[in-house]
């Protein structure tokens, strides 16, 4: 039976545009992203590594082998079940700083543009004969099946059509944050295809080839020699090593590393892939051993690798051979798609970019898709050319051992990243030189060379079915002993530290704490143009903002090195590791100071990152440092710390109480980033060389605050610990005490004054009284009377005012009398509007004639002097002062309104303190209202402040003194306020 090459081809295309289709909705988003990266999607993407040796390969060796073909399969599974240990901390380093290929890993962590054009050019290399035998399988499955056309046509027919399919899955977008969504879900659609193909060729063969699990089992118990070779080569063969190299390309292939890390959307999916993929790939391998023997029972007339195909053909069943045949074409194509793009980038970013950079006047991401594109195109033919090379001469498992024998040389620069911080770049390329070298002579000049021997120094070497292992672990052991011995005689620049530190999964980064150049992120920007041009510059900074969650003007130092940073490594997803970190360093410099500093923020932040990794002593000594740092910021005293540049390192809860800031705006600053009044208070202090701690007087919103400040400094360790106590309570309760005193004193002084005073008004009395007496007309009778009058009230005054100086109080000669409130208004206006200064200002008494209280009238009369006077001074010119009254049951509400600029909340909370005064300086006590406050408690009343009584303007200011109502019925028994209340 054969088939027509127009319908192998047919089909072929369909289902290569059918996984295109699938990528092409995936990246329009018509299939639901909770689908695509569903980790059952990521981890059937990874079976991208079961190759067409999964379909002809694994028989052939199985064939030659036995069951040492399952190394194929436990070598990836072994590297998966260790995920946890290996793949993550890799898949970790790729993530944080956006390494695409292990070309960008090893240019990272040896900090060398010579490692990764070394990697990127070996890859090239050890790539050559995979993708060569995947091209050589699809071209022998067609012309087995069709029987047309030379295999070598076959081949560049198939090289176009995949060269053109490539392209499309995976150089429509370029960016620096590039993940082919549709690409991996393709993968994942091929990966399903392969497997359901082999099970059911399987099933086929066990239930119609040989009727049924039974009758396998006689067929072979009457053919053991086909059974005890299997047993026998699994104890002779070399499957140590093919363990060896399976397990190391699931890490350093590039359609594996660009799968696995690149490609992974969410770290948790490794955890489900790390038994999920050996899941599948024990479904790939039980139908293998049955495949081998349905070839032999037929017989197939095929060679063993083509067995599945043969077994088809044999049965007479188009259908069943056109589905292996896709399976078989699936998985080839799927490692040409995914290599090749991985060999493209890295070919872009270490040997190309390092030599030549686009001009920044035109679009980088598409000037990087179409060389892509052609070094795409070149690869594939070149893989084609080293096909016709070959002429098809070799089994498909040589060929494809070369490739992973190459591939092994690249697993001690792997472990050395994330387990030996003491490998250097030296050691590294010493070593991959040393073991790429031992490779190229032993395997790869005599699969070319084919069945000539190729011979160097008087040493023969073929690649035989019985050497090849000898040559992979050669080449192997001469790596890591060039390696280890290179990199313990030579030094690791600072640099090569750093970055091996931040890749050793035992060590954290250190990185200094250096200021830059360039302030913010516009001006990172402006000077990213010139290498990128306007527009990617403006895009990366954008993006590197985004993912750090900053806004666009942020000015923290500490900010602006973790945007740097991402900068970097946005860039290096987009064009290399060196590449990107030269254009940092070029147009984003440091400063040269605080060169060896720590940088204790982000040195934090990578602990909070790593607390659940870390065991024994170190969790007990995170825990330790988590209580004491809690102790920090929990404490009532306002603490900050500060570096030796003035960088603020610590911000405690106490802190952003005392100064309104939140931590989260001032850690990573400068001390003089701070707003006013904080910065000229705290960087003068700092600056100081005075005593290290100090009382200072600041005003926030309006208010005074009293500051205790103290420094201290940190020593060896550098930089100054500042301490804040807010005192402003405790000074005011200082002050009040001071006016206490000054109370006291005052009032032995108005003891005096009043006693001196009063012989004046004595003589004054006299002499009016005489005036009076000899007076003849009736005005000087009146002004004598009116002398008298005033004499009294001030007899009044100095005797309370000597009484409260000496018992604090003037109440035990309280005269008890009904007042009038109207008259006591009159008498009170009368006297203010004797002032030659009145400005205009009226006076409006609207009390009740019959609103009479109980109390004092010559006390009464002093509140509304006071109440008037301090009205009229708050009063506009030729404004209105209204003074009403209202009545109730027991008391008389006495109301004093004005048209000034009211009294605001504060202000109204000290309005009754002695000495407190908002006039200017010499033109108040601050005693009025703390007398009108005196006096109103004397009666057993209450006043209440209104300010403002306008809300709408924020005008005016209302006074309302409640007061006992005198009432005519209890006359005879009220001789106090006192009395009053209590008889109602």
């Amino acid at each position: 039976m054969t088939l027509e090459l127009s319908e192998l081809a047919t089909y072929g295309i369909a289902y290569l545009s059918l996984l295109f289709g699938a990528a092409w909705l995936t990246d329009q988003g018509w299939i639901p992203r909770k689908i695509t990266s569903h980790p059952l999607v990521y981890t059937l993407a990874l079976g991208v590594y079961a190759s067409a040796w999964a379909f002809y390969g694994a028989v052939g060796m199985a064939h030659q082998y036995g069951f040492v073909f399952l190394a194929y399969y436990l070598g990836i599974c072994g590297a998966f079940l260790l995920a946890p240990v290996l793949l993550s901390p890799i898949l970790r380093i790729t993530r944080d700083y956006q390494l695409g290929s292990l070309a960008d890993l090893f240019a990272f962590r040896f900090r060398s543009s010579a490692a990764g054009a070394l990697t990127t050019f070996m890859m090239l290399l050890a790539m050559l004969p995979l993708v060569a035998m995947q091209i050589q399988a699809v071209a022998d499955s067609i012309h087995i099946l069709a029987r047309e056309g030379s295999p070598e046509q076959l081949a560049f027919g198939f090289c176009i059509i995949i060269t053109l399919f490539t392209m499309a899955f995976g150089t429509r977008r370029i960016s620096s944050r590039e993940k082919h969504h549709g690409l991996v879900f393709a993968i994942a659609i091929e990966s399903v295809v392969k497997v359901v193909a082999l099970l059911v060729l399987g099933g086929v063969i066990l239930f119609q080839i040989f009727g049924g699990p039974q009758e396998l089992q006689e067929w072979l118990l009457q053919n053991r020699e086909a059974l005890s070779s299997l047993r026998m080569s699994l104890d002779d063969g070399p499957w140590r090593t093919m363990l060896l190299i399976f397990f190391a390309a699931a890490i350093v292939m590039p359609d594996m590393f660009h799968m696995t890390f690149t490609e992974n959307q969410n770290t948790r999916s490794l955890n489900s892939a790390s038994w999920g993929l050996p899941l599948y790939l024990l479904l790939m391998s039980l139908p293998v051993p049955l495949i081998l023997w349905g070839g032999l029972m037929l017989p197939a007339a095929t060679t063993p690798e083509y067995y599945a195909l043969g077994i088809g053909l044999e049965l007479q069943s188009p259908l069943l051979t056109l589905l292996v045949y896709i399976g078989a074409m699936s998985a080839s194509s799927g490692v040409i798609i995914v290599t090749t793009l991985a060999l493209s980038a890295m070919v872009v970013n270490h040997l190309i970019l390092p030599v030549y950079q686009p001009p920044s006047s035109i679009n980088i991401y598409r000037w990087l898709s179409w060389t892509k594109r052609a070094l795409i195109a070149t690869m594939i033919l070149a893989a084609y050319g080293f096909y016709r090379m070959l002429e098809a001469e070799l089994d498909l498992a040589t060929i494809a051992v070369v490739s992973f024998v190459a591939c092994l040389q690249f697993l001690p620069g792997v472990l050395s990243t994330i387990y030996w911080t003491h490998a250097n770049r030296r050691g590294f390329l010493s070593g991959l030189i040393a073991g790429s070298l031992v490779w190229f002579i032993t395997m790869l000049i005599p699969l070319v060379l084919v069945d000539d021997v190729f011979t160097i120094f008087g040493w023969t070497f073929e690649l035989q079915e019985t050497n090849w292992h000898g040559s992979a672990l050669i080449s192997l052991s001469v790596n890591i002993l060039v390696l280890v011995v290179v990199s313990l005689l030579s030094e690791s620049s600072p640099e090569e530290k750093n970055a091996a530190n931040s890749c050793s999964i035992q060590m954290l980064g250190r990185p200094s704490r250096r200021s830059l150049l360039a302030s913010s992120p516009r001006e990172f920007q402006e000077r990213l143009s010139r290498p990128l041009g306007a527009y990617t510059a403006q895009r990366e900074v954008f993006q590197a903002l985004k993912d750090l969650n900053m806004p666009l003007d942020e000015k923290r130092p500490y900010a602006l090195r973790r945007l740097r940073d991402r900068i970097e490594a946005n860039l290096s997803g987009l064009m290399g590791p060196s590449v990107s970190r030269d254009i940092i360093n070029r147009y984003l410099p440091y400063g040269h100071d605080n060169a060896g500093v720590a940088d204790i923020n982000y040195v934090e932040s990578q602990v909070e990152e790593y607390q659940y990794r870390l065991t024994g002593l170190a969790a007990e000594l995170d825990t330790l440092r988590r209580y004491h740092r809690q102790t920090l910021q929990n404490l009532p005293m306002a603490i900050c710390s500060l570096g030796v540049d003035g960088e603020i390192m610590m911000w405690n809860n106490a802190m952003t109480d005392v100064t309104g800031i939140a931590s989260s705006a001032t850690v990573g600053s400068r001390l003089s980033s701070l707003p006013e009044p904080w910065r000229d208070l705290l960087v003068g202090f700092v600056s100081e060389k005075g005593e290290p701690r100090d009382r200072r007087q600041i005003i926030i919103d309006g208010q005074p605050r009293t500051l205790n400040i103290h420094k201290a400094h940190l020593g060896s360790a550098g930089g100054t610990v500042l301490m804040i106590e807010d005192q402003t309570d405790s000074f005011l309760l200082e002050q009040k005490l001071i006016h206490s005193e000054r109370l006291a004193s005052i009032g032995q002084l108005a003891a005096g004054v009043a006693h001196e005073i009063g012989n004046p008004v004595t003589g004054v009395d006299c002499l009016a009284q005489e005036l009076r007496s000899f007076a003849q007309d009736d005005d000087t009778k009146e002004i004598a009377e009116q002398i008298l009058e005033q004499t009294k009230r001030i007899a009044k005054i100095l005797h309370s005012l000597i009484n409260f100086a000496h018992k604090g109080q003037s109440s035990d000669e309280l005269s008890v009398e009904s007042v009038s409130l109207s008259r006591c208004t009159s008498e009170a206006s009368s006297l203010l509007e004797l002032n030659k200064q009145n400005r205009g200002i009226r006076f409006i008494n609207n009390c009740g004639p019959d609103d009479f209280i109980i109390g004092d009238g010559q006390k009464i009369t002093q509140i509304l002097i006071n109440l008037l006077s301090n009205a009229r001074d708050a009063s506009p010119d030729n404004s209105i002062i209204t003074i009403n009254t209202s009545a109730s049951e027991h008391t008389i509400t006495l109301d004093v309104t004005d048209q000034g600029c009211g009294i605001s909340e504060d202000n109204q909370k000290r309005l009754f303190e002695p000495f407190f005064t908002t006039k200017e300086a010499g033109k108040g006590t601050g005693l009025g209202m703390a007398l009108v406050y005196s006096i109103v408690e004397e009666h057993f009343g209450t006043i209440v402040v209104h300010s403002p009584v306008n809300k709408e303007k924020g005008t005016g200011t209302r006074i309302s003194v409640s007061l006992p109502r005198h009432l005519a019925e209890l006359d005879t028994e009220v001789k106090t306020p006192q009395d009053a209340i209590e008889l109602v």
